[in-house]
């Protein structure tokens, strides 16, 4: 899991990383957590990179987190999770942030106990319950323990099961999860641990093979789409409703 952490207090962001990446108690899988202490080099990276949460401290230089809230939701109408940390303590501040469209709203000094409580109940809950060896997603089935998928049949098409590699079943697992939006290239090679450097044919073959092993197509109503200077996008098609299970 990547997340996003914008503070210009170097003691408050060390804080913070180190309560995120270990003290957050995602089961299933690492955080990892990148830091900007202005809201312009952030807005910058999320042109072209994506998280899984953003973690915003409203009084910072230059674009504070309000700001690039309201530019998220409204100019790149992002559904991305986001938490807003502040010292205002008034209910009209709080009621801003919530209806530009924060997740919740944690007042500063941040109780650690509270933080994480908070930021779990805002994520998906498959990212915080207890670990378990398959998510389904449709008719799609990960199965944790052997990488496999099973595909359920579908039409004229038999059940089947594929096997993947490690880094295959991470990195379809992370577009399923992120079903609509688009996952950059470096979250996706972050994610199996590998530089976000790494060529880009690499990747680009990865991803085909994904597409044709998995059947990501419109006849089973999702495709698998290039995000150009971005990354990839695993959509809904018109064909077939997908709902998460």
């Amino acid at each position: 899991m990547r997340i996003a952490v914008l503070e210009d207090e170097p003691a408050q962001m060390s804080f913070l990383v180190d309560l995120l990446e270990h003290r957050l108690l995602i089961v299933d899988e690492p955080v990892s957590c990148v830091s900007f202490d202005k809201g312009e080099a952030l807005r910058a990276a999320l042109r072209t990179d994506s998280f899984d949460l953003l973690v915003l401290d409203w009084n910072v230089p230059d674009l504070d987190g309000l700001e690039l809230l309201a530019w998220l939701r409204k100019q790149k109408e992002s559904t991305v999770p986001v938490v807003m940390l502040s010292s205002r303590t008034s209910e009209q501040d709080a009621v801003r942030a919530l209806d530009l469209g924060a997740d919740d709203y944690v007042r500063k000094p941040v109780r650690p106990q509270e933080l994480a409580a908070r930021i779990r109940r805002v994520l998906t809950p498959k990212r915080i319950r207890a670990p378990v060896s398959r998510e389904r997603f449709g008719t799609w089935m990960f199965d944790r323990a052997s990488s496999s998928v099973q595909i359920d049949a579908v039409g004229s098409e038999p059940t089947q099961r594929v096997a993947l590699s490690a880094s295959e079943f991470h990195m379809a697992l992370t577009l399923f999860r992120n079903l609509g939006r688009s996952v950059s290239r470096t979250h996706l090679l972050e994610g199996v641990g590998r530089e976000a450097e790494a060529p880009s044919r690499a990747l680009d073959s990865q991803i085909y093979r994904l597409r044709t092993k998995l059947g990501l197509q419109a006849s089973r109503g999702l495709r698998l789409q290039t995000v150009y200077g971005h990354g990839y996008r695993l959509a809904e098609t018109n064909t077939k409703e997908v709902t998460l299970g």
